[in-house]
């Protein structure tokens, strides 16, 4: 068929809400505090959600999009391309997987190509734009799948989170209990963590950091080890704009160009990246680091 109708869609953690010239659609993860299911979309009241989050004392989840929804994302696409959050960190990508099956089989000659991210935010993001700018240039699907395979080889995520509380609250994630008593004490006198999401799509804490300016350049230093030169990158931020236009201008300062954007964190990055916190993803070499000792 000549004219193949083709969509993007996503899981809430790409932080994106819509995408210019192209068919795009989100499907919205869930935030439990408590009694309140604070759902992932364009009306979510991002501020009283944080608050909350900081000052409820009980276990705190996420919850993963139904197969139902993510079928209804799909619409009446003849392709369609769904990328997810890491699969080690929730269900999403396992309820777009059945979702591919239902509409494949209930739509005769259609097809859903999900992708695993195996990491969040801003480094979805890439994959996002990546895919979009092969629709546009014409590509077949199965050319545009395996171009974006290519492709995630030479992305990265990195990150300084503000605090581990939700981390901590969150027992699926540090499942030793000395490691949630260690992620608690995260964040007090200004420590932060950088890290990185590993290649099993985990997020794997590399260094620990007293005050942001330390973080920041430690982030420079990765990138430098990942053979950064000019690729793309995205900052995404919780509320701390000033902390990515520092880390930005670092980036100009060092690498002689800023070749990228600045997002703001929408609630399910907001979960895990807690305010103060920086995601950045980019295009680079392979890199590869062991988590530091504690």
């Amino acid at each position: 068929r000549l004219h193949m109708k083709m969509k993007i869609v996503a899981d809430s953690s790409a932080n994106l809400l819509s995408l210019p010239d192209i068919d795009f659609g989100v499907v919205p993860l869930h935030i439990i505090v408590g009694e309140n299911d604070y759902i992932d979309d364009d009306k979510i009241d991002l501020t009283a959600m944080q608050e909350n989050l900081s000052s409820y004392k009980g276990k705190t989840s996420t919850s993963s999009p139904s197969p139902h929804e993510w079928e209804n994302a799909f619409g009446d696409a003849d392709v369609v391309f769904c990328i997810t959050i890491t699969s080690s960190l929730s269900g999403t990508y396992n309820s777009a997987v059945i979702a591919k099956d239902i509409y494949e089989h209930n739509h005769t000659g259609r097809k859903v190509y999900v992708l695993d991210s195996l990491s969040t935010g801003p480094e979805i993001a890439l994959f996002i734009e990546k895919i979009a700018e092969l629709i546009k240039a014409g590509f077949a699907p199965d050319d545009i799948y395996k171009t974006l395979l290519e492709y995630k080889d030479k992305t990265h995520l990195y990150f300084s989170l503000a605090s581990l509380n939700n981390f901590a609250k969150k027992q699926a994630v540090y499942r030793k209990a000395s490691v949630r008593v260690r992620a608690a004490g995260i964040g007090l006198l200004g420590v932060r963590v950088v890290g990185k999401a590993s290649d099993e799509g985990t997020l794997l804490p590399l260094d620990k950091c007293r005050g942001e300016k330390r973080a920041l350049k430690k982030l420079i230093d990765h990138l430098k080890e990942c053979g950064y030169t000019d690729g793309k990158i995205i900052i995404a931020h919780n509320n701390n704009e000033a902390g990515a236009l520092e880390l930005k201008k670092l980036i100009e300062n060092t690498f002689g160009i800023f070749n990228g954007t600045i997002q703001k964190t929408r609630a399910l990055c907001s979960y895990y990246a807690e305010p103060g916190s920086l995601l950045i993803g980019f295009e680079a070499s392979l890199c590869n680091h062991k988590p530091y000792k504690d």
